[in-house]
């Protein structure tokens, strides 16, 4: 059935590339640098996701680079040029300025074409939790939901969105400017395995702290099942860089208790693993209430 309005999200969406293709929702890419290359996230299209994540487990740094507002300009404008409205269902606004370039992308757009329908929403989300709401926008699209009520559900919805994750070590977070000195010198004097969430700003916390990864993982499949009551049909995303088997723990643990959950496993991007480093494990779910 044909919507008159046209889906686009980002690479940092860590969604299947397949899935996102055969939806027709459009995708613009981050870009990073790993050991001196310049690469772009084609999510997994030019790039050898596995052999990344062996990099960054070696102590690999990359570098990643937002995108530009030129970028987002030449995004946009052939489906401003076809007369086509957009929803960009984009990346935090709160953890990169990709949403700022996005929004002024706008602004320079309509200034040439002042009645073309340019929707930015930030999801206040990374990772598959950008994805579980590229989901939902998704399902109302394809339910026949008009583009106005559309980007209404998601910024009245998107807070529902929880994301709990926990990483193998902070110095990841801690060189991408995400989490204090401090905390992760502590993190890693300590074996704490901290248990991070994304407020309601946008920004990543540390919620709580473990004292290992077992308890950690556990107290994410406690936090899913917890959400997973609102609407147990749904989709519940798990993400990790790298570490299948532990991917593999949380979801069992979710179905040792409730054994009918929708799960889907996925690798989490360059974007993100860049700046959680080897290991990290995450989990999306929509609660009921908005989060705190």
């Amino acid at each position: 059935m044909g919507t008159m309005y046209q889906l686009l999200t980002d690479s940092a969406c860590d969604l299947p590339l397949a899935t996102l293709k055969e939806k027709d929702v459009g995708i613009v890419s981050f870009h990073f640098e790993v050991e001196g290359q310049q690469l772009t996230d084609d999510m997994g299209a030019s790039y050898d996701i596995e052999q990344f994540y062996a990099q960054i487990k070696q102590g690999v740094m990359p570098n990643t680079a937002q995108i530009n507002i030129g970028e987002y300009v030449n995004f946009f404008k052939p489906y401003v040029e076809a007369g086509t409205p957009i929803v960009y269902v984009g990346f935090s606004g709160g953890l990169s300025g990709s949403l700022s370039s996005a929004t002024q992308a706008k602004a320079i757009l309509l200034e040439d074409h002042p009645a073309a329908v340019i929707e930015v929403i930030d999801t206040l989300a990374a990772s598959a939790g950008e994805g579980r709401l590229v989901l939902e926008a998704i399902r109302l699209r394809d339910a026949g939901t008009p583009l106005a009520e559309l980007v209404a559900w998601l910024n009245a919805n998107k807070l529902r969105l929880q994301q709990w994750f926990t990483v193998d070590s902070l110095d990841y977070l801690y060189h991408g400017g995400r989490v204090s000195r401090t905390a992760a010198t502590l993190g890693t004097l300590l074996n704490i395995k901290p248990l991070l969430d994304v407020d309601p700003a946008g920004k990543l916390r540390m919620v709580g702290k473990v004292r290992a990864r077992k308890k950690a993982l556990s107290a994410l499949a406690e936090k899913l099942l917890e959400a997973l009551t609102s609407d147990p049909t749904q989709p519940l995303l798990i993400a990790t860089s790298g570490d299948w088997p532990a991917a593999e723990t949380v979801r069992d643990l979710v179905l040792a208790k409730a054994p009918d959950a929708n799960i889907q496993i996925g690798p989490i991007g360059l974007t993100i693993a860049s700046h959680t480093g080897f290991g990290c494990v995450a989990a999306f779910v929509m609660g009921a209430a908005e989060r705190q």
